[in-house]
């Protein structure tokens, strides 16, 4: 009896052995296409980008069941950088190996970095031809509406209870008023929710996230993979220490090399380290990684004129791939005005490119290290609670964001006033530009009122500021 019962374990464990070693039958041509596709229609910001991919792997091609896809993403949300591609290379290694994920990465941002390189030299050589001008004159005001959403859509979904409310209040004030740096105020958000989810705080219990789709779910058992674990998928330190170091050295080699060509005081030593801090604090998505790229790039570095920010993020919004992909315009304007020997064109080029190089790279380095090791973030009630934080934080300084896009756009001039050791910006009424505060009210109503998508709200926007443009020429 003990015999036959041992040989039947035994059967069921080779019999599993079996089936997670079964090939899932997708070839690597097949995903490529896929990939493709998905990259071709990422537009719309983290949620429309989710929602596409899980439209199409999910619903549609069946690759893997609902559960993973959310456990993924829901790791894929602990990290910083765009969650989205992130989610990207998670399924593109689950499903292929790291060659998988480093096509569903990479794919997921080509297409972006494309259209705003060439949107970039268009508006660096034209920017001042009248049609050129009120396109990006049209974008501005009606991005401003669509950061204002940012603002509505993240603050419902994160504040939800007071102690929420008071840590994004605190992190607004600290950027706002202070000019605290952006990474100063996640590593303080994190801190107090990370202690507030040890301790069992209901405050900091998370119950978010992008929702993934809608309509008949999908199990893993009956996906294409399966709900079995596949040999690659399982811890194993050595390889992913072997990955990262790979990948850590590919991603600050670059750095290392324009310091040594260039010198520790050029545009591009100084876009090379800026970025590469930025990869690892871009908690909380783009919206609240502008506020401090904004912050810097203008005030600091010098690279852009305040309303050029709202011109890259309206090139970001009309442009597939990840939003985040507004730092490459950062970058190719920094290079493009202080080029030193370089032909401008060329110095902004080899700027967009190290720009995007050292914001991506960083995001293989994060899946491949911890996508093996994901089942154990699980139920971590202390990691939660410090996202659930960090996200109540960001929504302040979205609102900072918010606030000071609104101060450039409406009003051609803003004042600086300092005041008991405190910095405001403060709008020179006489400078208000009644047609930018006019496009902004018919972006804001078409959005809110009419749910239009903000496709066709920054579209719109901009023929209505091309035309306005030429009329006043």
């Amino acid at each position: 009896m003990v015999e036959m019962t041992g040989n039947a374990l035994a059967g069921k464990m080779a019999e599993k052995q079996a089936g997670e070693e079964r090939h899932h039958g997708v070839s690597f041509g097949e995903a490529f296409k896929v990939w493709l596709r998905v990259a071709a229609l990422s537009f719309g910001g983290p949620a429309g980008q989710i929602a596409v991919m899980h439209r199409i792997i999910v619903d549609e091609k069946r690759w893997i069941g609902e559960h993973r896809f959310l456990h993924a993403l829901n790791y894929c949300m602990l990290l910083p950088g765009p969650e989205a591609q992130q989610l990207a290379i998670y399924i593109g290694w689950l499903m292929h190996r790291t060659p998988g994920g480093l096509v569903a990465g990479i794919l997921f941002v080509l297409p972006g970095f494309l259209s705003i390189l060439g949107l970039s030299f268009i508006y660096a050589a034209y920017g001042n031809v009248a049609i050129v001008a009120g396109l990006f004159f049209g974008l501005k005001a009606a991005v401003l509406a669509v950061v204002v959403q940012a603002v509505i859509r993240i603050g419902g979904r994160a504040l939800r209870s007071k102690v929420m409310v008071a840590i994004a209040g605190a992190a607004f004030v600290a950027i706002f008023f202070l000019h605290v740096p952006f990474p100063l105020i996640v590593l303080a958000a994190g801190i107090i929710g990370f202690f507030g989810g040890r301790f069992g705080l209901a405050a900091f219990k998370t119950g978010g996230g992008h929702k993934a789709g809608s309509g008949p779910v999908l199990s893993d058992a009956d996906s294409v993979l399966g709900e079995a674990i596949p040999a690659h998928v399982r811890p194993n330190l050595a390889w992913s220490l072997r990955i990262s170091t790979v990948l850590f050295a590919l991603w600050l080699i670059p750095v290392a090399a324009v310091y040594a060509v260039f010198g520790a005081d050029s545009v591009f030593a100084e876009i090379g380290l800026f970025f590469s801090k930025m990869a690892v604090v871009t908690f909380g998505g783009a919206y609240a990684v502008l506020a401090y790229v904004a912050q810097e790039a203008v005030q600091h570095f010098g690279w852009l004129k305040p309303g050029e920010m709202l011109d890259g993020l309206g090139m970001a919004e009309t442009t597939p791939g990840p939003l985040i992909m507004v730092v490459q315009f950062v970058g190719f304007m920094g290079a493009y005005r202080n080029p030193g020997s370089l032909d401008p064109m060329l110095a902004a080029t080899l700027a967009a490119m190290l720009t995007t190089w050292v914001t991506f790279v960083p995001c293989f380095l994060w899946i491949f290290l911890g996508a093996p090791f994901i089942e154990k973030l699980r139920g971590n009630v202390a990691l939660a609670g410090a996202m659930s934080a960090i996200t109540a934080a960001v929504v302040g300084v979205i609102l900072n964001l918010a606030i000071w896009f609104g101060l450039h756009t409406l009003f051609a001039e803003v004042a600086v006033v300092r005041l008991a050791g405190l910095r405001l910006d403060i709008p020179v009424l006489q400078s208000a530009v009644p047609a930018a505060m006019a496009l902004s009210a018919v972006a804001a109503i078409a959005i809110f009122r009419f749910k239009t998508s903000v496709i066709a709200t920054l579209l719109s926007c901009a023929a209505a500021g091309m035309v306005w443009t030429l009329a006043m020429n």
